[in-house]
């Protein structure tokens, strides 16, 4: 059984470290095309499968109509436990016959009846997918997408010799069947890689590190070795897929994520130094590390680069150390607005500024409303010195009191 299955390194045979699958698996996914197959009564399935009834009539209460042998083998997964084995036989049987329709109705079958009994199917499915027949091929190259991340050492050396086919159209099945089993089994998925990144054919590196994405985040130690390696391969788009990875790191392994954004940080290729100044925006701005990069990245002769840790500086620094920092870039700096900007991080307006720059830091007056203007006028009036007409005009007797 399929929930049974427990994968192994093909070399030494000692059992993956897996905890858990990335990916739960749609079983339905697994199962031939939808058609008449699935309305056969099960009691009837194995008769027609192997040929002892030529074509079955459906009664009306299972929708009606006739299915044939190939209809049975693609039901050959609906059988009853205790009929499994003569089914297994079978399907067999029917991998191997002269008939292209059969073998093809057998490989449709394949992958869903593994998860009932997967025994000498992957040496059935290896033949298929060198057959004659272009159709039988391709049919079976799907079967290879569906099993290998259900089988991942059962289809190992299948997916080996495909990966290496000089057909382009097995490569590429090959690849997509290996996405998808490092995806589900990313411990696998680095074994294929570890391989096709030490090929001499450029495509197969650039292939496998493309697939590299896929393992960054779950591959764990051997992954992050893979991407390191990649980083050092002498072709461009190799280390360029594998600096892809580096945003990815920065999130789940941010420590090792730094470590090779260091080693890639003064790459030759453009893409690949954008690629790391992506992943560098995401790193701890408070590690003395980082800060010790990005001053390099800023001496960097790649205009971009140096941008980008320009625009960090006053992240990473603050007082004294800024301004002497943005002042020492400045003496070498040759671009007109990264000058203009280190202009601005090394001087201290407050005191180095114009007079409007200076005006900027100092406290605005409090402002008064109109009813607490008054009130002070009021009381400054009365507040007021008075003179000597004043005096003599507050003690002169009025009209009305001399009478």
């Amino acid at each position: 059984m399929a929930d049974d299955y427990v994968a192994r390194d093909p070399r030494t045979g000692k059992i993956i470290q897996q905890r858990k699958k990335s990916v739960e698996m749609d079983i339905r996914s697994l199962h031939p095309p939808d058609g008449p197959w699935q309305r056969i009564p099960v009691y009837e399935i194995l008769n027609l499968a192997e040929g002892g009834t030529e074509r079955l009539e459906l009664s009306l209460t299972n929708g009606g109509g006739f299915v044939k042998r190939t209809d049975g083998i693609r039901a050959l997964a609906r059988v009853y436990e205790n009929s499994i084995p003569k089914a297994h036989e079978i399907l067999l049987e029917a991998l191997d016959d002269d008939d292209r329709e059969i073998r093809i109705a057998g490989l449709e079958i394949m992958p869903s009846f593994s998860l009932k009994l997967h025994t000498d199917l992957m040496v059935y499915l290896s033949d298929r997918l060198q057959d004659g027949d272009l159709k039988v091929r391709k049919v079976a190259m799907q079967a290879l997408q569906k099993m290998s991340p259900i089988f991942p050492s059962g289809c190992e050396d299948i997916l080996r010799r495909e990966l290496r086919s000089m057909d382009k159209n097995h490569r590429k099945n090959a690849f997509e069947a290996l996405k998808l089993t490092s995806i589900a089994w990313p411990e696998t998925g680095c074994l294929h890689i570890d391989e096709l990144i030490r090929e001499e054919d450029v495509d197969l590196r650039r292939k496998g590190s493309k697939i590299l994405r896929n393992i960054a985040a779950k591959g764990g130690p051997s992954g992050w070795d893979l991407i390191g390696w990649s980083l050092e391969d002498e072709d461009a788009q190799v280390r360029r897929n594998a600096a892809q990875c580096l945003v990815t790191l920065t999130n789940s392994e941010p420590r090792i994520a730094l470590i090779l954004v260091e080693h890639a940080l003064n790459d030759d290729d453009t893409n690949v130094r954008n690629s790391v100044i992506r992943a560098m925006k995401k790193l701890d701005m408070q590690s003395p590390r980082v800060t010790d990069m990005i001053l390099r990245g800023a001496r960097s002769r790649d205009l971009n680069l140096r941008t980008a840790c320009v625009e960090q500086l006053s992240i990473i620094l603050t007082g004294d150390r800024l301004r002497e920092s943005a002042a020492e870039l400045l003496r070498q700096e040759t671009n007109p607005k990264l000058r203009k900007r280190l202009t601005a991080l090394s001087i201290d307006i407050e005191l180095d500024g114009s007079e409007s720059e200076k005006n900027r830091f100092l406290a605005p007056v409090e402002k008064i409303n109109d009813d607490e203007d008054k009130e002070l006028s009021m009381q400054i009036k009365q507040d007021q010195p008075k003179g000597e007409y004043d005096k003599q005009k507050a003690s002169r007797a009025k009209p009305e009191d001399l009478r």
